[in-house]
């Protein structure tokens, strides 16, 4: 059963946490109507599961916005795993493909970080996102539902990757 309108408490947690969305459906899309299609779908998944919101003593809004954004961009990202790829670019178009700065004028560096951010799975991107959010490693345990001694482990993993990784050559 859902309002014919979205309450105003809603728009305004939305609009509030906006960003904290955006960054998520950036750091699972590289194009920039893949990540509108994402943050849409986001956004339709927390309206579905706002009535059901209960807080609980002690947790975060953040905390379950992030859980609810973190799942659905997951699951978009296996689904377009699943869908035929478009062919390839050839020749020049390639070329010009390649050379494309990022969306936006991002420096060099957090365009680097970027490209490998998007060479880590999935759930090792879930961990940069919240690191880059500074978030505690009680909160990253709390969202992602694993001990305060595995985000110790699995980030530390997370970090060796993410510097083998921007120290490869392109």
């Amino acid at each position: 059963m859902s309002p014919a309108a979205p309450s105003t408490d809603f728009v305004a947690v939305i609009n509030e946490y906006q960003p904290l969305l955006r960054r998520v459906c950036r750091l699972y899309c590289a194009d920039a109507d893949d990540r509108q299609d994402l943050f849409q779908e986001v956004v339709l998944q927390l309206w579905r599961a706002w009535p059901k919101y209960v807080p609980q003593e002690g947790a975060k809004l953040s905390t379950w916005l992030y859980r609810i954004a973190l799942n659905v961009a997951i699951s978009n990202l296996r689904q377009r795993t699943r869908r035929p790829q478009p062919a390839s670019l050839e020749g020049e178009a390639l070329h010009l493909a390649q050379a494309a700065e990022p969306i936006g004028y991002e420096p060099e560096e957090m365009a680097a970080l970027y490209r490998a951010i998007n060479r880590l799975s999935e759930v090792d991107k879930a961990f940069v996102l919240l690191y880059l959010e500074e978030r505690t490693y009680e909160e990253m345990a709390e969202i992602l539902g694993i001990t305060q001694n595995n985000v110790r482990v699995k980030m530390h993993r997370v970090q060796e990757k993410l510097r083998q990784l921007l120290t490869q050559p392109a």
